[in-house]
């Protein structure tokens, strides 16, 4: 095998642990496997059309972000979460949004701008039949998108990763009909048109305090 055979066969492996890795979690953080649920390694491991091994290294990432717990003999379930254990991730994660705008901001390119219209459009539909799953995936998609504004790594591993651990609070409460749905994608509707407005200008900084204050009012909606 020459170098740059090897080179792309670490690439595709890398590839492959990250589609593996991002779909579990997003399985995960859609409810799509409800809390307390067992994975099946041999089921997941026929899915995806790998070996164990692999798998069970995305497994242990997806432990290490707080989504799974492994018992050891028993099995590998996921975990529940409760909004008052994450209320520290919650005021972390404000401080965090704030930052995007601050360390290394960079102007959204022309495929970012054009993801961001697209959001703005999939708010409006939902606003005319709101659906808690679908609600779930947009405001997951407007997040991802959000990091692109930061050149910094480190800023959007760490926000990424704590997004990821409080993404499931919302949606439980949705499914208890302990939230207005409808009031919740209005007020997200008026956020992307306000965040695609700032971007528009090319101020990412006012961007990222829209969506400040979007995690804060979402945050004391749900504990209310």
């Amino acid at each position: 095998m020459t170098v740059s055979e090897g080179g792309d066969a670490d690439f595709n492996a890398r590839d492959r642990f990250d589609h593996m890795h991002q779909d579990i979690r997003n399985r995960i953080c859609l409810l799509d496997y409800a809390p307390g649920a067992r994975l099946s390694e041999v089921e997941l491991a026929a899915e995806f059309g790998v070996s164990r091994t692999p798998l069970r290294r995305v497994l242990t990432r997806l432990e290490g972000e707080g989504l799974v717990q492994s018992v050891q003999g028993v099995g590998t379930f996921v975990t529940d979460v409760d909004i008052e254990a994450l209320t520290q991730v919650y005021m972390l994660r404000m401080e965090l949004a704030e930052l995007t705008g601050k360390l290394a901001p960079i102007p959204a390119s022309e495929t970012l701008m054009a993801r961001f219209y697209t959001l703005s459009k999939r708010s409006k539909v939902l606003i005319d039949s709101p659906e808690p799953r679908a609600f779930a995936q947009l405001n997951m998609d407007y997040f991802l998108s959000l990091l692109e504004l930061s050149a910094n790594h480190p800023l959007r591993e760490v926000s990424e990763r704590l997004y990821f651990q409080t993404t499931r609070i919302w949606l439980k409460s949705a499914f208890a009909s302990s939230i207005d749905l409808n009031e919740e994608v209005q007020v997200f509707g008026r956020e992307v048109d306000d965040t695609l407005a700032a971007i528009e200008m090319g101020d990412v900084r006012a961007a990222t305090l829209i969506q400040r204050a979007h995690i804060s009012m979402s945050f004391s909606r749900m504990r209310r």
